[in-house]
């Protein structure tokens, strides 16, 4: 089948000049002293926040490789057609941005930035399906006094195609639903998913279809650990996806049980629980990339999670991983999963953050292309994937996007699939352990207990 079309709507390169002759003495506190940050609105989609570097009057230009991009919006064809509509009560469609002086949140309910200047930028989306749009790149004057010596705003705002394998569970994970790829309103399945305990009857089911790596080493054992722990714990939980022919295509398995940290009833950042996402290779597993997650204390109460990619050491595992998502989703109204090479900055709809001081990529210079020259940006650029999550208590049946270029077999699409159902699987290994989880999620003993 066709990937669906999308388009890419970007905001980078964000900077802002303020010369200081024009600084007004009661009004504004200039930005080199103070932190500024903007937000971002397009039509009913959520706002966006990013923080605008200030840079010396006497520079031209922004470093783009320093500050790519501050907002993504992922629109699909659906998406287009509504902002095209016509409307006598809708005007011209553009991008809104307004800029602040101060820290962003709010203080006893009010907003604590300071707004400095407003900037609108028209937005025509025709024709982006088929080629790459620029609506703006370069500086605009912003604030009450547009034609003197005025703050300066730099930014750039693109559109481009970024067509995309949509994937939907026809049921939870832990179901062992089909799952199916879509195209517009034509669905066909394609894989399988097997949810199981790998400790119960169907402890052996990883090696069914599979041989065993030879020398009995045991990736599981390897990245985690199955010992007997005491206390609350949940443990063992797998899920297989098969292609229509019944092969094993990925899987992921729960290689450190989700423990309740000593006197509570979550999982902590310190001691997260883990899964290894597998592929299948020369009649055996290999380990593609490795989730972990735990439940966030404080406020926000979220589902924590950080994805990394293990390198292929032919056998060796002396390399790191390469951590491509860093974020909190929210536990009760869930959010999406997303991996972006291109964001640096995570949100609270579980925005990655590869330029987090846990990634590479907060120095992509070293390799004088953002990185691109180096495992693995070379080989995972832009827009990579995307997993809708349900909150605690809902029918969860993910939706999986995939960018073309990150698709070259059934075995690609299936890790994605397969790393969706570990997020999924996750919000319900880190609930509260005061809170039962449903039957489908609990081994025999648990049930008789």
């Amino acid at each position: 089948m066709d990937p669906c079309p999308f388009v890419r709507l970007t905001v980078g390169n964000l900077a802002l000049k303020i010369p200081v002759a024009s600084k007004p003495a009661r009004s504004i506190v200039h930005p080199s002293s103070s932190p500024c940050f903007c937000k971002i609105k397009l039509k009913s989609f959520p706002l966006q926040s990013a923080v605008v570097p200030f840079i010396p009057p006497e520079k031209n230009l922004p470093d783009s490789q320093v500050h790519p991009i501050a907002a993504t919006f992922h629109l699909s064809k659906c998406d287009l057609d509504r902002l095209a509509g016509k409307s006598i009560f809708a005007g011209k469609l553009c991008l809104k941005i307004s800029i602040y002086t101060g820290r962003r949140g709010t203080t006893c309910g009010v907003s604590s930035g300071r707004l400095l200047g407003k900037v609108s930028v028209p937005l025509d989306l025709a024709g982006t399906l088929a080629k790459t749009t620029v609506f703006h790149n370069g500086w605009i004057r912003i604030g009450k006094d547009a034609k003197g010596s005025s703050a300066q705003f730099h930014l750039n705002v693109k559109a481009e195609p970024d067509p995309r394998f949509v994937f939907q569970f026809d049921g939870e994970p832990e179901c062992s639903p089909q799952v199916f790829q879509i195209q517009g309103n034509i669905s066909q399945p394609v894989f399988t998913c097997k949810f199981s305990f790998r400790n119960t009857g169907d402890r052996n089911n990883r090696s069914r279809s599979l041989q065993s790596e030879p020398g009995g080493r045991s990736w599981l054992s390897s990245f985690g650990s199955e010992r007997e722990r005491p206390g609350k714990e949940r443990k063992g939980w797998s899920i297989m996806v098969h292609d229509l022919s019944g092969s094993p295509v990925a899987a992921a398995s729960m290689v450190t049980p989700f423990v309740a940290s000593p006197g509570s009833d979550r999982v902590s950042c310190s001691n997260p629980g883990s899964w290894l996402i597998l592929r299948p290779s020369d009649g055996t597993w290999k380990p593609w990339g490795k989730l972990e997650a735990w439940r966030e204390r404080g406020g926000s109460d979220g589902l924590g999670y950080r994805f990394e990619l293990i390198p292929d050491t032919n056998g060796g595992m002396s390399a790191a991983g390469i951590v491509l998502a860093e974020s909190t989703l929210s536990s009760y109204k869930g959010g999406k999963f997303v991996i972006d090479m291109s964001c640096r900055t995570g949100g609270s709809n579980g925005r990655v953050t590869p330029g987090s001081a846990t990634s590479p990529a907060c120095s992509p210079r070293s390799s004088g292309d953002y990185g691109y020259g180096l495992w693995p940006y070379c080989m995972y650029r832009g827009f990579v994937m995307s997993a809708s999550v349900e909150g605690e208590g809902k029918c969860s049946k993910p939706r999986v996007e995939v960018s073309v270029p990150h698709v070259n077999c059934t075995e690609d699409a299936a890790a994605f699939v397969a790393l969706a159902a570990a997020v999924d699987l996750s919000v319900d290994a880190c609930r509260l352990f005061s809170q039962r989880l449903r039957k489908e999620l609990c081994q025999e003993v648990e049930l008789v207990g």
